[in-house]
């Protein structure tokens, strides 16, 4: 990891850090969040989650990072056809994952994603024998980054932050009941911390060290979902979670959601979140959980609650 840092608010959070911020590429993580990956490690550290539905309405996760650094992440899982159309806007990042299918590697290699997949990087990632296989893959920032040796480019920001949160509908709960069975995703507004806290099914979502995963936004992307021509093991169809065009946004800050849309025009230029009348919706300074909803069996079942 790089000693050379600004005195530029961190480009992912809009916090301006004591430490400075890192001159460093964006490094972006695959870690699974099936039940058999819980707890992970290392999402309190992520400038930015990206949650995605993937086979069967379980969802998979991209940690992003930048101006903080995690010992530990993982587990770490298989790439999606989703990644290689979504990272490259943040500037040449590097990406760190556990494989997949050759339709989805051909995508990510073609694009300006550096890629350090554990076939590639190997000596970053290790298997946790305490853990059962293939939930067991294990990497640090640290390590990824003396892989990336001097590859990747200057990170961009994702979004616009500002400390006032504008007009908005009071809410205080979140519901995405991406599979009700195993992915019943929930998030609670904390008035005292400041902060929207993650359950599944109702239990608080932890991590390794027994913290509830939080997050200061969580943004909500309405968002269509196309079939692919690959079938896992167990014959399940993947799909593909389109992020280049527009839909619905929700963005719950500061207890409060605010209505708008979404636009991505290219995997190189920004998702942008607007307003009715065109203005960009800041987020809150600090880590931000983007979550892309809907799928072709069901409509949007999200519902905030005043």
């Amino acid at each position: 990891t790089t000693t050379e840092s600004t005195s530029d608010p961190c480009p992912l959070t809009g916090v301006l850090s004591s430490e400075g911020t890192p001159a460093r590429p964006v490094l972006a993580i695959k870690i699974e969040e099936a039940p058999d990956a819980r707890p992970q490690a290392g999402l309190d550290a992520a400038d930015i989650v990206v949650e995605q539905p993937v086979e069967g309405n379980v969802t998979r996760l991209i940690a992003i990072f930048h101006c903080r650094d995690s010992e530990r992440v993982g587990p770490v899982r298989s790439a999606r056809f989703m990644d290689a159309a979504f990272l490259p806007q943040f500037g040449s990042p590097l990406f760190g994952y556990a494989g997949g299918a050759e339709q989805t590697t051909s995508r990510i290699q073609q694009s300006n994603v550096v890629d350090l997949s554990y076939t590639i990087a190997v000596s970053a990632y290790e298997r946790d024998p305490s853990r059962e296989a293939p939930h067991n893959l294990y990497t640090s920032t640290g390590a990824l980054y003396e892989a990336a040796g001097d590859q990747g480019g200057s990170p961009v920001p994702a979004f616009t932050y500002t400390r006032k949160a504008g007009r908005g509908t009071r809410a205080s709960s979140i519901e995405l009941p991406y599979n009700p069975l195993i992915a019943d995703i929930s998030w609670e507004w904390d008035p005292g911390e400041k902060r929207w806290l993650r359950s599944v099914g109702g239990e608080p979502a932890v991590l390794e060290d027994g913290s509830q995963i939080s997050a200061r936004n969580v943004v909500v992307l309405e968002a269509r979902q196309q079939p692919t021509d690959i079938v896992d093991a167990s014959g399940t169809r993947s799909y593909e979670v389109i992020v280049i065009g527009s839909g619905k946004a929700y963005v719950f800050r500061n207890g409060r959601m605010i209505q708008g849309t979404w636009s991505k025009e290219s995997p190189e230029d920004p998702l942008t979140l607007a307003r009715s009348n065109g203005q960009d919706i800041g987020l809150a300074p600090g880590n931000t959980w983007v979550a892309f909803y809907g799928n072709p069996e069901n409509t949007l079942k999200f519902v905030p609650s005043a």
